[in-house]
């Protein structure tokens, strides 16, 4: 398969684009500033997701068939910050999470409909079901958005065998180390696992590669969680 990897310079999205590779799979991976073997673009730029996507396109022979939205960000806002840094915060978040995988999904639909199929990855967050702090109203509420759209494609295109899924993760860290767990709250956030550990990037990737390649069509639609039951829906 050829697959488009956002995200993919480090954390989930690194380990998801080594997966893929290793398992056969053709992969253009991207990157904000790009690297030897990732795309550059910053979906911050509203024209970044079709350059991304038309570059990934060439570079894997004109035939995409499968679409893992991984990058995102994740910035602190206060709730009493001033109008206008709330504003920017938001627009920022949403850009980046929301709009710019919404314009990817829209690309690989159109895609999709001349290949005769495809799917499309979501990465979401535990924080779309459960919420998150104070100062990430927004990143919550973009990663409730992105759930709503990824089953808006499934319910909308599934007939024209176009199927699209979500991963959930919770915390995830690619190694826990005793100075992470002991400097900076590492045993709270453990205490918060009953799985009594966050899951690895490893982990998250597996549940990618599984949806993207070999997961059957009648799971479109499908939220995946990966949290270690910290948040059991």
């Amino acid at each position: 398969m050829n697959i488009l990897v956002t995200g993919a310079s480090r954390g989930i999205g690194a380990a998801a684009f080594s997966l893929l590779r290793s398992t056969g799979h053709q992969v253009a991976g991207h990157s904000t500033r790009g690297s030897g073997e990732l795309i550059a673009a910053d979906l911050a730029d509203p024209d970044a997701p079709r350059a991304l996507w038309n570059a990934a396109l060439e570079s894997l022979g004109g035939r995409i068939d499968a679409l893992v939205n991984n990058a995102g960000i994740y910035e602190a806002v206060a709730d009493d910050a001033p109008d206008g840094e709330w504003h920017a915060a938001w627009a920022r978040t949403l850009t980046i999470n929301l709009q710019a995988p919404a314009d990817l999904c829209r690309l690989a639909i159109g895609h999709f409909r001349e290949t005769g199929g495809g799917r499309i990855v979501n990465i979401a967050s535990r924080a779309a079901y459960r919420g998150d702090s104070p100062q990430h109203w927004h990143y919550a509420a973009s990663k409730s958005a992105l759930i709503g759209m990824t089953k808006t494609i499934a319910r909308g295109y599934a007939a024209e065998q176009i199927l699209a899924f979500a991963v959930c993760p919770g915390f995830t860290v690619s190694e826990m180390t005793t100075e992470y767990l002991e400097g900076r709250g590492g045993a709270a956030i453990i205490a918060d696992i009953p799985l009594g550990r966050v899951a690895t990037t490893d982990e998250v990737a597996e549940a990618i590669r599984w949806l993207a390649v070999d997961a059957p069509a009648a799971a479109t639609g499908t939220v995946i969680d990966v949290n270690g039951a910290s948040y059991v829906r």
